[in-house]
């Protein structure tokens, strides 16, 4: 849970660049796409940022992981920004949610897929350690034939076409 910002609460932007990971002209950058707003301005004219921006620059981060770019980062925040109740704009946030739930779950199994072609692939490739075939990478293609083994598609696909 975030707190509001109160004076003692906020930072100037070399601080906020330090906390989030992020160059202080990324952070102007997010400024300028409508992602981060300052909390206040000192007299002298430096943003000032409240403990939120943190928060607002790691949503920006996972929401970029699901494979947004800023500029559709910052068009889904006006578009949740322009409904006409709160009760709305978090409908409509839930429902983003949850189609990104699916989303993540179904390239979880993608790559829980892959991840099992990957190891099948590597112990295949165990046993080539042991081989005491010499030959060329092209006299590969025909081993698994020899010794009764399954070749997988990740280590056949490198074999030129026959």
């Amino acid at each position: 849970m975030v707190k509001r910002a109160t004076g003692s609460d906020t930072m100037r932007i070399g601080e906020l660049s330090r906390l989030s990971g992020k160059t202080s002209r990324t952070l102007h950058f997010y400024e300028e796409l409508g992602l981060l707003t300052p909390a206040s301005r000192t007299k002298g004219g430096f943003r000032l940022y409240s403990q939120s921006a943190l928060v607002r620059i790691q949503w920006i981060e996972r929401l970029q992981d699901l494979g947004f770019s800023l500029q559709e980062v910052s068009e889904f925040l006006r578009d949740l920004h322009g409904r006409s109740t709160g009760r709305e704009a978090m409908g409509h946030l839930r429902e983003f949610y949850q189609r990104k739930v699916q989303e993540t779950r179904v390239a979880i199994q993608r790559l829980e897929r892959l991840e099992q072609e990957l190891l099948g692939s590597i112990k295949y490739l165990d046993s080539c350690r042991d081989c005491g075939i010499v030959a060329t990478s092209s006299g590969c293609v025909d081993c698994h034939e020899e010794n009764d083994r399954d070749l997988p598609d990740m280590v056949a696909a490198i074999h030129d076409a026959v």
